[in-house]
């Protein structure tokens, strides 16, 4: 039990990491107390992942993040390269 609670608790982390130094796309990397800015996002990128979701539907949820959520421009190539990233710390 305790190993699979350590194994969750390792991926939120690593999920966290992989948004706020890789994906950041409001750009709040370096400011100090907005290290919970894409906290939010963790839960469903968490159950995308231990459920097994194919890259391009992590993908698509970015990409929703981004454009609908965010209102931001999305750099398709770039949110590509996250979803995979995402996608690979299951793996």
């Amino acid at each position: 039990m305790n190993n699979m609670i350590g194994r969750a608790r390792f991926l939120h982390q690593s999920i966290k990491n992989v948004l706020m130094q890789d994906w950041d796309p409001i750009g709040v990397q370096a400011i100090s107390g907005a290290e919970d800015e894409y906290d939010s996002y963790v839960p469903t990128l968490y159950s995308m992942l231990i459920s097994r979701r194919p890259v391009n539907e992590v993908f698509k949820y970015l990409v929703w993040l981004e454009a609908e959520h965010m209102g931001l421009t999305v750099d398709y190539q770039r949110t590509l390269s996250i979803a995979e990233k995402l996608v690979g710390l299951e793996a």
